[in-house]
């Protein structure tokens, strides 16, 4: 950093000061503080006295703020405040300083306020010094004592009752309160915040003292506030008949609430306006200087406060209407399938996270189910759920495998160049036959609501969570296979839900299973209830649902039908067929012969991949008719036929077709108008 220059502003040409030698033999530090840039030059035996090395100093006040207790921040703050507007050319002040041991100081300050020839306050010189011999013992110790208790009691009492205040609402409600105005000595107060250049009533103060045409004032109207927000100036009125005087408008409006005295102080934060408070007294004429000073610090920490809750406010609506943005705007209509969603909001100020849901439309009577959480509660997870949100369902309308579809979307979320991981659970169902194939990316395990009405949680074998198995090479998501019978729900969700204070995730788990349990069977009330069931208990995180029942309607009558991709050189997708093959001629009735199925299937797969230029599209129906039947057809896109061939004496290939031959009832081979297509069929018993 340039020595005389800070950004666009120059430093005085005798910036910093130098002290004279007497001041060090005296053992008093200088500072410089240069106004309009903002720094604060100290000296080593400054330095010394706030206990700091030189090099844990880069000239900016806000470091000393590890040296000053809060209380006797905003003391200072308002004490050069006041000087600085006052138009007063020094100031003084002691004040406690905590050591680097933990201990405190008395200090003295004093300084020197320069201005230029408008009359602006350009720059502070002046000394700090060790004080606390000086006060040892002394009347204006014990005096200084007793101030800074009453003061640290109020301010501190006033601060402790806010720090939980998280929205504007929040922090009028605490002061409004009996409390509060106890803190604050008043009967009652009146508080207006700035809005598009005007005053909004906010509080209103003691009822029935609501001044009609009030609610929205102009800063030059000839009220209280006005005043104070246009003059940036505290206001003290020390009477009622000040008050009548003063503001003749007003005062017959609340003459009849016995008031007798009134302080109105400007809400500043970062240098500017925001609002003002006005603080009403029915037992109290007049207020002495210290009463001054200490009701303006009140103002100072209440500001922030406001400011703090204004920010929450607007950044919380800001996450909230992107978190929504990204979300789904409509769930599709998907034949065969009843699905409930809902997304509830974090509770707590801009706390919003990248919690999300999907539903999937797919080709030949499939959907696939998505919930996920991105690690994080602000706008940038939520930006990040936006974009895996969008290369999921990309992935997914591919044709690729759930396995396959968890394992890029990791590598993705890799590449983003992000510090999140997400966590994410897909469940591709089939709604024709009700095989679902799930796959977990350290997420919660999902729930399965059965057609009594019971609950049970589903096992799923999981991976890690998205982008963290990309960065440590471990893409293998195994996939879990399970039965969702005609009426049976699976419900999704996100841990919010089951995240209970002072409990573990099994006791909030199984909290969820009873609710679910003894829910209403309609699956949008069932929704509600669940996300009510967070704000009945306080939870802070966000949450999101998702529900989807297999309709009883859409049952196969003679029989069901499923169907793959499989792409060359996808190894997980090979896998992930094999896993679909066997669950649903276990759920066809046909498990005596799932291994005989799966076997040829998976030889007929294996050929298409290995002697053709392009994947294989495999699909697995019922037949009916003279007996039943279940047919496997592999499509490729080669109009070469394949041929039998004796396997030679290696025996490591060219045993495919013979294995067919052997384990089917009856296979062959189909012309396609791009392709062809090699089929086997096997007999099953009747269903029952």
């Amino acid at each position: 950093m340039d020595d005389r220059v800070v950004g666009a502003l120059p430093l005085p040409d005798d910036w910093p000061a130098h002290p004279d030698l007497s001041l060090a033999l005296n053992r008093m530090g200088s500072f410089d503080w240069d106004l309009d840039s903002g720094l604060m030059h100290m000296d080593q035996p400054a330095l010394d006295v706030f206990d700091l090395r030189a090099d844990e100093y880069d000239d900016r006040p806000e470091t000393l703020a590890k040296r000053v207790p809060p209380d006797e921040r905003v003391r200072l703050d308002a004490l050069v405040a006041q000087a600085l507007k006052s138009g007063r050319s020094n100031y003084g002040a002691y004040f406690r300083t905590l050591r680097r041991n933990g201990t405190l100081r008395w200090t003295h300050t004093q300084g020197c306020v320069r201005r230029d020839a408008t009359g602006r306050p350009r720059r502070i010189i002046g000394i700090v010094r060790d004080a606390t011999q000086e006060l040892a013992d002394s009347t204006a110790r014990r005096k200084l004592d007793g101030e800074r208790r009453r003061r640290t009691s109020l301010v501190e009492g006033t601060t402790a009752a806010l720090a939980h205040a998280r929205t504007v609402r929040d922090v009028t409600d605490v002061l409004k309160n009996s409390q509060g105005l106890a803190l604050l000595g008043a009967t009652s107060l009146v508080m207006g915040l700035i809005e598009a250049g005007r005053i909004h009533l906010v509080a209103d103060g003691p009822e029935g003292s609501f001044v009609p045409g009030t609610r929205y004032t102009r800063t030059d109207e000839p009220y209280p506030m006005s005043e104070v927000v246009r003059t940036l100036t505290p206001r003290f009125i020390e009477s009622a008949e000040d008050f009548a005087t003063s503001y003749p408008i007003l005062w017959p409006h609340i003459s009849h609430l016995g008031i007798t005295s009134a302080a109105y102080l400007p809400l500043i934060a970062q240098a500017r306006p925001i609002g003002a408070l006005g603080l009403l007294y029915s037992d109290k004429d007049g207020f002495t200087g210290d009463e001054r000073n200490l009701l303006v610090a009140l103002g100072s920490s209440i500001a922030q406060s406001l400011q703090r809750a204004m920010l929450y406010e607007q950044e919380h609506d800001l996450a909230e209407g992107l978190q929504q943005a990204m979300l789904p705007r409509r769930i599709p209509e998907v034949p065969g399938a009843q699905i409930a969603v809902r997304y509830r909001p974090a509770r707590m100020g801009r706390d919003i996270g990248g919690d999300w849901y999907d539903v999937i439309p797919l080709p030949g009577g499939r959907v696939g189910a998505v919930i996920g959480d991105v690690q994080g509660h602000d706008i940038h997870a939520a930006a990040v759920m936006g974009q895996l949100r969008i290369v999921l369902r990309a992935y997914a309308a591919e044709g690729h495998s759930p396995a396959t579809v968890m394992a890029r979307a990791s590598v993705f979320l890799h590449e983003l160049d992000t510090d999140r991981f997400a966590t994410c659970t897909y469940a591709e169902a089939d709604l024709t036959t009700g095989v679902v194939q799930m796959v977990r990316a350290g997420h919660v395990d999902p729930l399965m609501r059965d057609v009594d009405g019971s609950c049970r949680k589903v096992p799923v074998e999981g991976g890690l969570p998205l982008g963290l198995s990309a960065e440590f090479g471990r893409l293998e998501y195994p996939v879990s296979t399970v039965e969702l019978d005609s009426g049976q729900a699976m419900v999704l969700f996100t841990d919010g839900l089951v995240e209970l204070p002072g409990a573990d995730l099994d006791e909030g788990m199984q909290l969820l299973a009873d609710r679910v349990r003894n829910g209403p069977q309609d699956l949008q009330q069932l929704a509600d209830q669940l996300c009510e069931s967070v704000d009945e208990r306080g939870g802070e995180d966000d949450v999101a649902v998702l529900l989807l029942r297999r309709k009883a309607a859409h049952a196969p009558q003679p029989g069901g039908r499923l169907q793959q991709h499989v792409a060359q050189n996808d190894p997980e997708a090979l896998s992930s067929a094999r896993h679909m093959i066997r669950a649903a001629v276990r759920a066809w009735g046909a498990k005596d012969r799932a291994d005989e199925v799966e076997l040829a299937a998976d030889e007929l797969t294996t050929n298409a991949l290995m002697h053709t230029d392009g994947g294989a599209i495999v699909t697995i129906r019922v037949l009916t008719g003279t007996g039943r039947r279940l047919r496997v057809d592999v499509e490729d896109r080669s109009s070469a036929l394949p041929r039998r061939r004796d396997a030679g004496e290696s025996g490591v290939s060219g045993r495919g077709l013979m294995l067919v031959d052997q384990l089917a009832d009856a296979w062959g081979v189909e012309s396609r108008g791009t392709g062809k297509c090699v089929w086997c069929e096997f007999s099953i018993p009747p269903r029952d």
